[in-house]
């Protein structure tokens, strides 16, 4: 259905003055758009993605027309297996070997200390956008990035400028003094500057839920086009006719939008777009073979083999945000025999694999794909009232929103809810060792640091629990997450969905 709703706007938007875009009198500006893209390497096994690959693809764009730019919605300097070790660093080689030339700030962004993303800032040789970040100790936009750009093309003058979601306070670990705000109001700011500066065709680069994209061109009228990211899916729409498109993570696929933009007025005209896979049969560009030279050491270490899955994977994203799986049983079985708790309680949002597995070897970098955020697993004492808390938030939004990280994979624990109901009163049973949960009785839960000491993903509501085994004595969780794997029978795994989350409606 998502495709057929992109042949249809592609239908709408070609036709859209169609004989103004073979003019003369406009200016032809070619984007090349991707977002949440957190390697350089192909992915799929090998046969999507790759930053080399989408190097050749802008090679051949700028050939076809020098006003051609690229621009990433967000997400590239985390969460990855190589960003454990190098911070981010490779992703921005990588983004300036290609030539990028803007990108928003996502939430994962923020998962590196902020002195580490500053530094990766000034690596840049491309421009970061982020609109609503402001410093609260000064009131300028965070590491006083642009809070807009005007570039001229051809003798028109193109505005740009980006937004992040609001939730990034409860997804990352961005600092207090950093503040997200209101991205309508940011966003009406930018298009009277933008429009004030002389631009009269004006793309906003977002890191937000398509629902916010879809506000915004509402309530921040003058915008011509919003290029997406956070939800790792192809996906379109339009609000207040504004057009709104959002690719692939991983670099699996690359939109490329022709604005038609007329000389004498600087207003879009037209547009054309397409989505362009990226396969393996788009060769490498060779430029970019010093990148993946640097870092071939790690990358080497990276395919050691751990152990083998006996039966298929689902690591999805989708998956492990919205419903229980088999890896996600797996690990939350993990994490619980680790620091011997009652229950294993890990949040979706931290598996980050979004794969799904064959049968087969797992190498070391599908442990730290799958966990690579190397967070602490504490354990802690709740009471049967706060355990219900906890369940009620991981499930409060599982109908309203677009795949939450809070979505719980659990063990140890077997619970019901009803995503009709209200949020709060969704969880109808919950059980703890095949028992009833009892609001008075006490139970132990193997979780992430994340979620204890920074109330992440929203889990404010730790803050109550008794903490036994702290962050800095607790063990890391792609080391169980490794080491649970080796301890199976032959060291192979053959996880199970086994009904401890069920769905009504």
């Amino acid at each position: 259905m998502k495709y057929k709703a992109l042949i249809f706007l592609a239908l709408v938007l070609t036709c859209w003055t169609a004989v103004a875009a073979q003019s003369g009198e406009t200016v032809r500006l070619t984007i090349l758009h991707l977002n949440d893209t957190y390697q350089f390497t192909p992915v799929d096994g090998g046969k999507r993605g790759g930053l080399a690959r989408v190097m050749t693809l802008k090679k051949d764009a700028v050939r076809e027309n020098p006003h051609t730019i690229m621009t990433l919605g967000g997400d590239t300097l985390s969460p990855s297996v190589e960003t454990r070790t190098y911070r981010g660093k490779q992703m921005i080689d990588a983004w300036n070997k290609v030539g990028l030339d803007y990108s928003v700030l996502g939430n994962h962004e923020f998962d590196v200390r902020t002195n580490e993303l500053l530094d990766r800032i000034k690596e840049s040789e491309f421009k970061w956008l982020g609109s609503n970040v402001i410093d609260s100790r000064t009131g300028k936009t965070f590491a006083d990035l642009p809070s807009l750009v005007v570039r001229e093309f051809g003798g028109v003058k193109v505005g740009f400028f980006g937004l992040l979601l609001p939730e990034t306070k409860e997804t990352s670990s961005i600092e207090d003094h950093l503040q997200v705000t209101d991205y309508c109001k940011a966003g009406q700011d930018a298009v009277a500057k933008l429009r004030a500066a002389g631009a009269n065709t004006i793309v906003a680069v977002t890191h937000m839920f398509m629902g916010q994209d879809k506000k915004l061109a509402q309530c921040a009228p003058g915008i011509d086009l919003i290029l997406g990211g956070h939800e790792h899916t192809l996906l379109q729409s339009s609000a207040n006719g504004v057009p709104i498109f959002k690719m692939w993570a991983d670099a699996r696929e690359v939109g490329k939008f022709d604005l038609f933009i007329d000389k004498k007025t600087g207003k879009v005209t037209s547009m054309d777009w397409k989505i362009i896979p990226v396969t393996d049969q788009i060769p490498e560009a060779p430029e970019f073979a010093p990148v993946v030279a640097k870092y071939k050491s790690l990358l080497d270490q990276l395919e050691i083999r751990v152990g083998a899955t006996a039966v298929p994977l689902d690591a999805l994203s989708h998956s492990v945000r919205t419903k229980e799986t088999d890896i996600g049983n797996f690990i939350a079985d993990a994490y619980r025999k680790a620091v011997d708790a009652d229950i294993g309680f890990v949040n979706g949002g931290s598996i980050r694999a979004d794969l799904s597995y064959n049968p087969g070897p797992l190498t070391k970098r599908d442990v730290l794909s799958m966990l690579p955020f190397n967070n602490p697993i504490v354990k802690v004492e709740v009471t049967g009232k706060l355990l219900m808390e906890i369940l009620e938030h991981s499930v409060a939004r599982s109908a309203e929103d677009n795949e939450p990280g809070r979505f719980p994979q659990v063990s140890g624990l077997r619970f019901t809810f009803d995503a009709s109901k209200l949020p709060g009163q969704r969880v109808t049973e919950a059980y703890v060792g095949g028992k009833p949960v009892s609001d008075d009785a006490v139970y132990t839960v193997a979780t992430s640091d994340f979620l204890v000491s920074r109330g992440g993903d929203g889990y404010t509501m730790f803050k109550d629990a008794k903490v036994l085994l702290p962050a800095d004595q607790a063990p890391k969780d792609s080391d169980v997450f490794e080491k649970a794997i080796k301890d199976s029978p032959n060291a192979t795994i053959s996880p199970r969905v086994e009904g401890r989350i069920t769905r009504l409606n």
